[in-house]
């Protein structure tokens, strides 16, 4: 009996301690879980959305524009597919998605200009999460600049000009070695005494102000503002009226710069992005690298009896895939020339990749044929063709213009004899084309007179990294080349 007594006893006490326990528990974790799952619903703040940002499409790229989105709000995404096209500072390039998911929201819409890197464009859940429920971040807050404070209303005018003595002026008459003395040493012509003919004020009549003056730099020319808030008088202001017949003016003529036209005379133009870029880079490069030109004659007789035979064979190419080839071979046996510039000096590079330029709507932009010293003529016309059309339609990729060491701009299809390019940095040299034109030079033997086709070319080349004596030996290497073509298949 005993034994059951002190057997129910502890039965009873961990009864209770059980049930202390499990209250413990609820209280201590319970609340926590419910009030956690609340704060998680979609419903209260949305779903947690995959950011898309505006990326570095090229190398020189820091904005962009949004042309065409090529998906729609609610539709599956998956890694890889094309999201939107975005024009970079070279073309306008397909931007694709790096993750799976929903296209949820479009915060750039088409059309948006000046969009700077790491912008957020839109934003994506990951599949089977309710799109329609994305939490959309707030717009980062721009920086407020610190207005200057405001200036008290009540101030005094600033004292007006001194008048400037137009009548007397009129008939003040100097000659050129007064007005310089007096103007020189800060004088009043006034006070000179002109001893020169009807009145004029002579060299002697400066010098002898200028001994009786205590100070070359007392007197203080009438025409100086006293107030450095004043604005300066115009150009007209200080010429003052015209002078009397027969009387010459005591200063020279000024000229008025150009006025802007008149609201209603011109048209703004939007620049598109490509535009800016071209316009800050050939700024950068006339600024910054120290160009050298050089010329020379090509005679292209052998390669248009080339082309001639192989049109006979089918095989079309043109004047410029001969030069290509011509220049990149010149490339592989002068590689002192195949360099770049960086910070700390020059730097070697070890392919051959051949920039050439293409004229576009939207600017100018320069494919590359890549390894065009390992091609054949027909090969590098087939990929040039390739390229140039790509760049006229929008669509190269980055690799397909980033990264050349070599630029080539031809423009004697246009009627240009010849014409000095603008580097494309980081490069050393650019070549520019110009067209063939028939002439008659002297035959080697000097007896008779023989009707060449000459082609002038001009290598513009970076100072710092091609002197003028190599630009002589690779443009005698180019015309070489191409005066007979085949000793570019032996190098």
């Amino acid at each position: 009996m005993a034994a059951s007594l002190q057997l129910g006893r502890r039965g009873v006490l961990f009864g209770l301690r059980f049930n202390v326990l499990k209250q413990r528990q609820w209280t201590t974790t319970s609340w926590r879980q419910h009030a956690r799952t609340f704060h998680r619903h979609p419903s209260l703040f949305g779903v947690a959305p995959l950011k898309v940002e505006m990326p570095a499409l090229s190398p020189t790229m820091e904005e962009g524009n949004i042309v065409k989105w090529l998906k729609k709000e609610g539709e599956e995404v998956a890694a890889g597919d094309a999201l939107c096209e975005i024009e970079t500072d070279k073309a306008v390039v397909t931007m694709e998605s790096s993750d799976d998911g929903v296209l949820a929201k479009i915060l750039m819409e088409e059309g948006s200009r000046s969009v700077p890197l790491g912008t957020l464009i839109a934003l994506m859940v990951e599949e089977g999460q309710d799109w329609k429920q994305v939490e959309v971040p707030p717009p980062s807050a721009p920086a407020v600049a610190i207005a200057p404070p405001p200036a008290p209303t009540h101030l005094p005018p600033p004292p007006p000009p001194p008048a400037v003595q137009t009548t007397t002026s009129a008939l003040l008459r100097l000659s050129p070695a007064a007005r310089n003395i007096l103007d020189s040493h800060g004088l009043d012509p006034h006070l000179a005494t002109p001893t020169g003919p009807r009145g004029l004020i002579t060299k002697e009549d400066a010098l002898n102000l200028l001994k009786g003056s205590p100070s070359s730099k007392a007197a203080v020319p009438v025409t100086a503002p006293t107030a450095p808030a004043a604005p300066p008088p115009s150009p007209t202001a200080r010429a003052g009226p015209p002078p009397a017949p027969g009387l010459r003016p005591n200063i020279p003529p000024l000229s008025i710069p150009g006025k802007p036209g008149a609201p209603g005379t011109f048209t703004d133009l939007p620049a598109s992005n490509i535009r800016r870029i071209i316009a800050q880079r050939l700024t950068q490069s006339k600024t910054t690298i120290p160009h050298s030109y050089a010329s020379v004659d090509c005679d292209m007789g052998a390669v248009m009896q080339l082309r001639k035979d192989l049109a006979k064979e089918q095989v079309k190419v043109s004047v410029n895939d001969f030069v290509i080839k011509a220049a990149a071979v010149a490339l592989k046996e002068m590689p002192e020339v195949n360099v770049t510039w960086s910070g700390d000096g020059p730097l070697a590079l070890d392919s051959i990749h051949i920039s050439i330029a293409v004229a576009t709507e939207k600017g100018l932009i320069t494919p590359i044929i890549k390894d065009a010293a390992d091609m054949g003529v027909q090969e590098i016309s087939a990929t040039a063709k390739a390229l140039a059309q790509k760049a006229r339609d929008g669509k190269l990729k980055p690799e397909e213009y980033q990264g050349g060491s070599f630029s080539i701009s031809n423009l004697g299809m246009f009627g240009i004899s010849g014409f000095s390019a603008v580097i494309n940095p980081p490069q050393a040299c650019i070549l520019a084309v110009g067209g063939s034109r028939a002439e008659l030079r002297p035959s080697p033997d000097q007896q008779s007179l023989r009707t060449q086709q000459l082609m002038t070319v001009t290598l513009s080349s970076d100072g710092r990294l091609v002197d003028d004596a190599l630009a002589s030996r690779f443009l005698e290497k180019l015309r070489a080349n191409l005066e007979r073509p085949q000793r570019m298949a032996l190098v």
